[in-house]
């Protein structure tokens, strides 16, 4: 059974909680093991964060949206924002790279999302944002009856 949600909120760092347990709310119907949960909670606090900070530079009055779709075993999440855009996708992909270093930001989002989900897709136009989309399939899905 194919399942989805979106939601949209603004880009006040106290949302990355709100997408964080809305996803994990989300997918718990399909009963994902504890390890699961807590990388895919990880992964979408690191992408709304990036979007947050890096996409809105901290501009409280713009917008993240947030999709998720499950599907047997696979949960796919895209969050995208409508900001300053990426000049170099593979520069921002580097371990260690961010373009905040005096906000002491450790540059290791997309290192994360990339070891914790199984697909990490970074699509980004200069001036008009960003959308990241993640796809894990999970390895021990006990679906809950309905």
């Amino acid at each position: 059974m194919k399942n989805h949600m979106k939601i949209e909120f603004l880009s006040v760092s106290q949302n990355e909680s709100l997408a964080r347990i809305s996803v994990a709310a989300f997918i718990s119907q399909m009963n994902p093991t504890m390890d699961e949960l807590t990388d895919i909670k990880t992964v979408v606090s690191e992408a709304v964060t990036n979007a947050i900070i890096h996409g809105y530079e901290d501009k409280p009055d713009q917008t993240v949206t947030l999709e998720c779709a499950m599907e047997d075993e696979q949960i796919e999440i895209v969050i995208k924002d409508n900001g300053i855009g990426m000049t170099d996708i593979e520069q921002a992909r580097e371990p260690l790279f961010t373009s905040k270093p005096e906000w002491e930001r450790s540059g290791m989002g997309f290192t994360i999302m990339e070891n914790f989900m199984d697909r990490v897709e970074i699509k980004s136009d200069e001036g008009e944002g960003t959308t990241i989309r993640m796809v894990k399939q999970l390895t021990s899905t006990r679906a809950l009856a309905n």
